[in-house]
């Protein structure tokens, strides 16, 4: 794949571990001499408090490629929210990544040319959970990542495919709302 990546976009939810490791990444993909890249120089300047936005790492020193800046959708409060979303997620995030460019998701030659904008929701419980299953919470955030940068990569769902199945389909938040469950 040598054609110009301007910018994909993907999500993809992973539930159904112990609790507070759900993961539902969305991601922005592209060449970082476009609109991506200035996106990631933009919001890695512009720092708000509760939002800090982080390159994703294996581990300190160890940055990821492509570059991929981790974007928290909760507002984080407290250190050890901070230092799981900053630690086991930012990792399994980084390791999705690669995952994906292991599988030719994103083309390794393009590693050093486009960047990835990863929006990350970390379920807030795990601030006050005990027994956090850190393992699955790796794994969860990691698979999930690596599902958000296929699908976006691929371009799905397709048009044709949310035409076709548009009244089939119905937001569970949604569907709880009307039941009076939220």
């Amino acid at each position: 794949m040598s054609d110009r990546i301007v910018m994909r976009t993907g999500e993809c939810l992973v539930a159904g571990g112990p609790a507070f490791t759900a993961a539902e990444p969305e991601v922005v993909i592209g060449e970082l001499d476009g609109p991506v890249g200035t996106a990631i120089a933009t919001l890695t300047g512009d720092q708000a408090a509760g939002h800090s936005k982080v390159f994703a790492i294996l581990n300190t020193d160890i940055q990821v490629r492509p570059v991929t800046l981790m974007v928290s959708k909760v507002t984080v409060k407290d250190s050890r929210y901070t230092n799981i979303l900053m630690g086991t997620v930012q990792a399994a995030i980084a390791n999705g990544v690669l995952d994906a460019v292991r599988a030719g998701h994103i083309p390794k030659e393009k590693a050093n040319d486009i960047g990835i904008i990863c929006s990350v929701w970390l379920n807030p419980g795990v601030s006050t959970e005990d027994n956090l299953d850190h393992k699955a919470l790796f794994e969860i955030h990691r698979k999930a990542m690596f599902g958000a940068i296929e699908k976006a990569m691929k371009n799905e769902p397709s048009i044709d495919w949310l035409l076709e199945n548009q009244e089939k389909i119905t937001h569970k938040y949604y569907e709880r709302g009307l039941k009076g469950e939220i």
